[in-house]
Order: C-alpha cells, then structure tokens, then sequence
C-alpha cells in the first residue's frame, strides 16, 4: 500500500507492507514516517474537528487527541446530540471521554 506520511510538511511517499503480523515501511525519512506507516494499516487514527450550532452562532471543536477512524461518524453523531452548556469558553471540554475512548471534545471557538 502507498501512502503519504502526514506527520510533517514534507510528504514522504511510504510503502507499507503487511506480512502476518510483520509490517514494513519504507520511504520515510524520518523515524516518524514508519511510525505513522506502522499505525496507519494496522489501526488508523484521526483527529475530529467539526462545528456546532450553538445559542445564535457557533463553535468550533475538535479531538484532543485521535481517534480510530472507525468511530469518526459516531463521534460526529454523539457531538451533534449533545446539549449544549449555558456558557462555554475556548479550551473548554465539551464532552469527556467521548465513545469511553479516553478522548475528550474540546471547544476551540465561540462565535455568536
């Protein structure tokens, strides 16, 4: 499989290989590229960013760290049901440990 690494601007084409439980990265430039290469075909994170409707604006949020890519549409799901606070500052947690992922939603803007 060819991916591109996505861990710093410079894009590094690696192929990732998968044997058995054996995987192998190769193109990387970095220690980083296998890495990410190695996490990429074996279980694939992303961070979730998304807006809310929120009193007569919006917020902006995001993940405080990745999730697994399979939860990304029950994540948005969860985040679109959730109640939203009276009050709610950037930086807040907007919601804590979503999916039991040990994850938490983060409001990054309020714009009314």
């Amino acid at each position: 499989m060819e991916i591109t690494c996505i861990m710093c601007p410079v894009g590094c084409t690696l192929t990732v290989t998968k044997k058995g439980n054996e995987v192998t990265v190769k193109g990387n430039g970095c220690p980083r590229g296998e890495i990410y290469g190695k996490n990429e075909i074996t279980t694939p994170k992303r961070m979730v960013t998304t807006i809310k409707k929120y009193k007569d604006g919006t917020i902006s949020l995001k993940t405080s760290e990745p999730i697994d890519k399979n939860l990304v549409t029950n994540c948005l799901k969860e985040i679109n049901n959730a109640k939203e606070p009276k009050n709610i500052k950037p930086g807040e947690i907007f919601i804590k440990n979503i999916l039991s992922t040990n994850v938490d939603i983060i409001v990054t803007n309020v714009n009314n």
